[in-house]
């Protein structure tokens, strides 16, 4: 009696397979989406299957440890490892071509170097300039008055004071926060020409010249376009635009725009 009952279990069972694969396969054939499918119905999903975990089969089993952009799996390891406060280097050789062009590497030194007295600089300006500057390899980057409050402005000019290297004014204008710290400048204008514009929103000669005199500015840097804002370029909302901004900037109590000039 048992095993009368196991044969119907499992002629049942087997009954519902085929009419589930009937039905898959009734359907493969009548869809139109798909010609894999209808010309090969039920096996033709396999192909989607391995398409979908085709991912994992290449991380796991084919790429090899220096393969993959942008990161290779042994760039990946270190990072793992030191995420988890674990040694990511490994002791006797490299797989990675150190030789090719472009390729970094730390040479060993068979005695120890004496660190430079002064760290290493960078002179700014040509043999025209009448007044070039030796600028830090790292400064603070651009960073406007109106994003950041004029605290932070006068913090981050302190930094640049006690470090010995510059600090980017940003295209939002000249403010006495960036003076505030007594750290060398560099004056941002962008297409905006913020701090240094007519009423009319043209470039102003007389404000530029007057400003660019302080001994504070080191370089000027300009901005001719905004790469990476096309054909927009940057808003302050209005909102923000509070009285002390406008008059810096050289704008009404309006939204702030430096967007892209022809």
């Amino acid at each position: 009696m048992t095993s009368k009952k196991r044969i119907a279990r499992g002629s049942i069972g087997t009954a519902v397979g085929v009419v589930a694969l009937g039905a898959v396969a009734t359907y493969d054939l009548v869809q139109k989406k798909k010609a894999v499918l209808r010309n090969y119905p039920v096996i033709g999903h396999a192909r989607y299957l391995l398409n979908k975990i085709r991912p994992q089969i290449q991380q796991y089993f084919i790429e090899r440890d220096w393969d993959g952009r942008p990161f290779s799996r042994t760039t990946r390891d270190v990072i793992y490892a030191r995420s988890k406060g674990e040694k990511g280097e490994e002791a006797f050789g490299t797989l990675t071509n150190v030789s090719r062009e472009g390729g970094e590497w730390l040479m060993h030194s068979m005695v120890p170097l004496e660190p430079p007295v002064e760290p290493p600089r960078v002179t700014v300006g040509g043999p025209d300039c009448t007044q070039p500057y030796d600028m830090a390899m790292l400064s603070v980057s651009a960073m406007s008055f109106g994003s950041l409050s004029g605290s932070a402005i006068r913090a981050l000019n302190s930094g640049a004071a006690k470090g010995g290297f510059a600090h980017d004014t940003g295209e939002g204008g000249l403010t006495d926060y960036h003076r505030g710290g007594g750290g060398d400048l560099i004056w941002e204008i962008g297409t905006g020409y913020f701090g240094t514009r007519t009423a009319y929103g043209d470039f102003d000669p007389d404000q530029f010249a007057g400003k660019a005199s302080d001994p504070q500015i080191k370089c000027v840097s300009l901005k001719l376009s905004q790469g990476a804002k096309p054909g927009l370029g940057g808003v302050l909302p209005g909102p923000k635009v509070t009285e002390e901004i406008a008059q810096i900037r050289g704008v009404p109590d309006a939204p702030s725009k430096s967007g892209r000039r022809s």
